[in-house]
Parts: structure tokens; sequence; C-alpha cells
């Protein structure tokens, strides 16, 4: 799939061009898939819908909001006087006993 086509266009592709005469070894180099995909297309199969993958919790998902508000206040700050993401990760573990968070 060389191209920025749906999978669905793809397969409709190989249909026609299979119509129009290709062998099966020549859609493979046109349209740069395997035997498989040419296979699926001309057996009349639709394509696999894409699977979603659940995102996976952070660790500072729970702090979220209070990063926000840091980086938040300091958009007013003069520009030596905002936080490193090394200051943030500091005052998190001081202040709000974010123990959990610690890398390594």
């Amino acid at each position: 799939m060389g191209t920025s086509q749906s999978k669905v266009d793809l397969y409709a592709a190989i249909r026609r061009d299979h119509q129009g005469g290709m062998s099966q070894r020549a859609l493979q180099r046109k349209h740069n898939v395997t035997w498989r995909t040419v296979r699926r297309a001309l057996d009349g199969q639709w394509p696999e819908t894409r699977r979603q993958h659940r995102r996976r919790e952070s660790r500072l998902d729970s702090y979220k909001s209070l990063i926000d508000g840091t980086l938040q206040a300091d958009l007013d700050a003069p520009t030596k006087q905002r936080h490193t993401a090394q200051r943030i990760f500091d005052r998190l573990v001081d202040e709000h006993g974010a123990q959990d968070i610690k890398t390594r």
C-alpha cells in the first residue's frame, strides 16, 4: 500500500485491475502488497477494522491539574522565574507527596 489510500479503495482497485486481466503477481507488484492481500481482495472479503488500543494510564494522570495550574501561572512570570520540568517534579514530590511518580 505505497500510496495513501484506504484499504477499501485498495481492495476495489485490486478487483478492478483483476477484471482488466492482470495476474495476481502483477497485482502484487502494482499495488505493493502481499499475495495474501490480493487473495483477500479477490475473494470478496472486506478489510478488517483497525483495533482501538486502550490508552495506558500514566502515573501523572492524578497530578495533571496541578501541573497545568503551575504552567498557567508561569505564563505571567518572567522567563528566568518559570518552572523547569525538574522543579515541577521536585514540587510534586515535596509538596504533594507524589512518591509514586519517581522514576526507576
